[in-house]
């Protein structure tokens, strides 16, 4: 009767394991291709990127450039990784441009094998779900930032540690020790929770270490998954190394989540009376100071293939994407291109050779985002190897923007002085003997328009130089004349009826010639006085540029 019990029991607990694993399995299928739902906390995301040394890499994309081309909404799209390790390494990716063809062909590799095999696809996101509670950001903590340091007086909690063992054994022999066990206690009480603030920078990242650790261990076993670092098997033997003692902090958390509340006041006891803590705490940090490069290399094994699912996800998602074809040439070629955050974005072709581009046309018809889509295609281009267009060629490039300025009340600087800061930047940037994109909308629209223009020209003119691409939008169609030698021209234009403003969002080539900016205030309605005067004033300043021209 009891076998037949417990038979029943355990049959029925392996069900709900198989049901659990049977819904895992399908969320993990259904969730693929799709984007993330929740929030994203960026100072944690980014906590990887801020820390790390990325001066040796091509190049490190600007808070300013970043902020231009939406870049925290682009990383909303793209990211499609399960832990919170492969966020971070993938933020760090996209944000660093540096060039690997080898590293580059491993990859597609990868990616290609998890779009064709979904079992090899689900067994590894479910592996990498160990490590998406948030607790798994602080791992940074561990290899990039200073350690807390034991105090100078480290050596008491030793003493005291040894005198309590020592003291606890000889009270079985005389009750007088007990009585001074109990002084002693009291003293380690007070020392135990001093330390508490020293534990809890890392009682959520410690346990972490190890779930990364036993994880890289478990993919290292994937003979394709190994090519990505064949070495990696002495740093996972490095941080085991350390593993019993981290095993402490494990234990930690699972008595304070897991157990009931006697169960943890008597660990808690049991810790304070031996000083264990301090004593584990601080050794522990001293070993793990010495391995920083080894918990990096597993950090970044596992981010890396985090970040390569990341890419089969937001392939298999897409309608349309394309492997770039970064070569020597100095063209830029984009067919069917479109911006990856537009829905339904109406898509646009170009080739860019021996000139710039200067884009004109009304507000709203295309210009900025046209010069955003261009950006933010080379930028993931040459980060995770994937754009969105039909086909796109370009050559190695540095990219800078100035695109979204505004005042800074806080140091007394006005819009006009934050661009002229701005743009002098990239004219520094213009000579650093790489080739540049620059990205520019509106150029010193602060100013008057004489200075506006003249300044533009010679900005404009200026960038151009050593072999740079500029990629501008203007309203002053006086620019269009003035650098038709340097730039090739193109315009969006918009449809207006009686009563509407339609726009196609379509590239065309040339300058805008019509303008209807006073037939847009008419279709809204303005007072005809306004209109009349407005017209009237259009004609005599149009027949003055003539003149002159």
């Amino acid at each position: 009767m009891l076998k037949d019990i417990l038979f029943q029991i355990k049959y029925m607990f392996s069900q709900i394991t198989f049901n659990r694993k049977k819904e895992i399995n399908v969320r993990l299928k259904e969730s693929f291709g799709k984007m993330k739902d929740g929030s994203f906390d960026f100072d944690s995301i980014e906590k990887y990127f801020r820390n790390k040394d990325n001066s040796k890499t091509y190049q490190v994309l600007s808070d300013k450039t970043c902020n231009d081309l939406d870049f925290d909404d682009l990383f909303m799209f793209l990211d499609r990784t399960t832990s919170k390790v492969g966020q971070q390494y993938l933020y760090n990716k996209l944000r660093t441009i540096n060039i690997d063809e080898n590293q580059t062909k491993l990859d597609e590799h990868i990616i290609d094998e998890l779009l064709k095999d979904s079992e090899l696809r689900i067994s590894i996101q479910k592996k990498l779900e160990k490590l998406k509670h948030k607790d798994a950001y602080y791992i940074t903590i561990l290899l990039q930032e200073e350690h807390i340091n034991p105090p100078k007086w480290f050596f008491v909690i030793k003493l005291l540690s040894l005198t309590s063992l020592v003291t606890l054994i000889l009270s079985f022999f005389k009750p007088f020790f007990f009585i001074v066990l109990i002084g002693i206690f009291c003293v380690n009480v007070i020392i135990h929770f001093w330390n508490k603030n020293n534990l809890i920078h890392y009682v959520s990242s410690i346990p972490q270490l190890l779930r990364l650790n036993n994880l890289a261990s478990h993919l290292f076993t994937n003979s394709s998954l190994k090519k990505l670092n064949p070495d990696l098997s002495k740093s996972i033997k490095a941080i085991n190394e350390v593993k019993n003692r981290m095993l402490f902090f494990q234990l930690e958390t699972k008595f304070q989540g897991e157990f009931q509340i006697i169960v943890w006041f008597l660990f808690e006891v049991f810790k304070a009376l031996f000083l264990l803590e301090p004593l584990l705490l601080f050794g522990v940090l001293k070993i793990l100071n010495t391995k920083r490069k080894e918990i990096e290399n597993v950090f970044k094994f596992v981010g890396h293939i985090d970040m390569l699912v990341s890419i089969a996800s937001l392939r298999k998602g897409i309608n349309i994407y394309c492997i770039p074809n970064i070569t020597n040439n100095d063209e830029i070629i984009a067919k069917n291109i479109s911006h990856p955050l537009i829905f339904d974005c109406k898509t646009n072709s170009i080739k860019v050779s021996d000139k710039s581009i200067l884009l004109t046309g009304s507000n709203m018809s295309g210009k900025t985002s046209f010069i955003r889509a261009i950006g933010l295609n080379i930028i993931t281009g040459l980060t995770i190897n994937t754009c969105f267009a039909k086909s796109l060629t370009f050559p190695l490039l540095k990219v800078f923007s100035a695109i979204r300025i505004s005042d800074d009340l806080m140091n007394d600087k006005s819009y006009y002085f934050e661009e002229v800061l701005t743009i002098k930047e990239m004219i520094l940037e213009s000579n650093n003997g790489k080739r540049n994109l620059f990205l520019l909308d509106e150029i010193f629209k602060g100013t008057n328009t004489i200075e506006r223009i003249s300044a533009g020209k010679a900005v404009l003119s200026a960038l151009t130089k050593n072999d740079n691409v500029v990629l501008v939008s203007t309203h002053d169609i006086e620019l269009t004349d003035m650098l038709n030698n340097e730039y090739d021209l193109y315009h969006f234009s918009e449809t207006v009826n009686k009563k509407t403003v339609g726009f196609d969002y379509k590239l065309k080539e040339g300058k805008l010639e019509n303008r209807n900016a006073i037939k847009i205030l008419e279709i809204n309605d303005y007072p005809k006085e306004v209109i009349n005067e407005a017209m009237e004033i259009s004609e005599k300043l149009g027949k003055t540029n003539l003149e002159k021209t």
